[in-house]
């Protein structure tokens, strides 16, 4: 499983600056971390994680496969976005397919890009992007009611999920995001699986800065955070500009240039990759073999029967077992027989809760 990240916000907040760094394709072969278009409005970004190195150095794989990140870049949402204003409901269409939605917000002051209100306002930017969203749910939300009424008819067992869709359209109607609806019961969690409410998805707050700002919050910064207390939602400062100067860079060249600019070494996008993987509760196993050292993407709390189906559906249904050492235990080690000579490889069942950094071997029979 991969993760899925939209990008939204405002013209002339940063937005296609951030993507640019994305999609800077000649990079895509000569950096760790390439970037490829694959579309005109997505890219899949490798997902930087250190202890991939450290195993390949034990390894010395043929290959080594980050897991990865697919960004779509979401454009023509403005005023009006769902009524189809900017090709509003073609690209609120596409907001629907993604996992989370990163919110490019402009937290910079630059007299030569003018800002579609006039003034620099993070936070109203933020509630117009969001009014329109939470229009875009309404009329969703309105088209399930109804289907909901008529199944109700013939079957009595619908009244309470009709119940509850109406009690969440009533409070989209006064303007807030289901993702802050109280009553998240059994029957709000069914309603959420077949809704497709783009404002239950997970948000990341990307504060767009000018270079003179990567060191410290500016008062713009402070105001995005002090919304996203209270909205459920986390925050990152880029600076968008930096972003794709650095994609043609090194690793040591752009951790150089980060630290000189203030930074803790870590570039704004590798921020909303880490905190994109925290907020929707995913982590990384690994395999480690002579042809291929990789990552992959699973939810936390998968136990290792599911955790093998994103290698292949076969592992899941013919699973005997898994052989498993976490990864300390493997660079310590030196490897695979090392680990396996001190009494570090495991053999787990089919309840084995899959740790973040464990490396797997699975045993299946099909």
């Amino acid at each position: 499983m991969a993760l899925s990240i939209g990008i939204v916000g405002l013209p002339n907040v940063g937005k296609s600056t951030l993507f640019n760094a994305l999609t800077k394709a000649q990079n895509a072969q000569a950096a760790n971390y390439p970037f490829c278009t694959i579309e005109p409005n997505k890219a899949i970004v490798a997902v930087p994680d250190k202890r991939l190195k450290d195993l390949s150095a034990i390894v010395n794989p043929q290959n080594i496969q980050n897991a990865v990140v697919e960004f779509t870049d979401i454009a023509g949402l403005v005023k009006g976005a769902s009524k189809g204003e900017g090709l509003g409901n073609q690209f609120l269409s596409h907001i629907r397919e993604t996992s989370a939605i990163v919110h490019v917000v402009r937290c910079f002051e630059d007299d030569n890009i003018v800002h579609v209100s006039g003034s620099i306002d993070p936070v109203g930017d933020i509630e117009v992007i969001n009014t329109e969203l939470i229009l875009a749910d309404i009329q969703m939300l309105e088209k399930r009611i109804e289907r909901l009424e008529k199944s109700a008819k013939g079957d009595k067992k619908q009244q309470p999920l009709l119940d509850k869709a109406k009690a969440v359209l009533e409070y989209l109607n006064q303007g807030k995001p289901a993702s802050l609806f109280p009553e998240q019961d059994d029957l709000f969690e069914e309603l959420k699986k077949e809704s497709g409410l783009i404002t239950l998805k997970p948000v990341i707050f990307a504060a767009n800065v000018d270079d003179s700002d990567i060191a410290s919050d500016n008062a713009h910064v402070l105001a995005v955070r002090k919304y996203a207390e209270g909205h459920n939602a986390r925050v990152v400062k880029v600076c968008a500009k930096i972003e794709e100067e650095m994609s043609g860079m090194s690793d040591d060249e752009r951790l150089e240039f980060l630290v000189s600019m203030g930074s803790d070494g870590e570039s704004g996008l590798e921020h909303i990759i880490r905190e994109g993987y925290a907020i929707l509760g995913l982590i990384s196993y690994f395999t480690a073999g002579v042809k291929e050292v990789r990552a992959w993407t699973i939810q936390k709390g998968w136990k290792a029967p599911k955790a093998a189906s994103v290698i292949h559906n076969d592992f899941e249904r013919g699973f005997i077992r898994a052989e498993v050492i976490s990864f300390q235990d493997f660079v310590e080690n030196k490897g695979e027989a090392g680990a396996k000579a001190a009494g570090k490889m495991r053999l787990e069942g089919k309840e084995y809760e899959v740790a973040d950094g464990d490396v797997m071997h699975f045993l299946f029979n099909v």
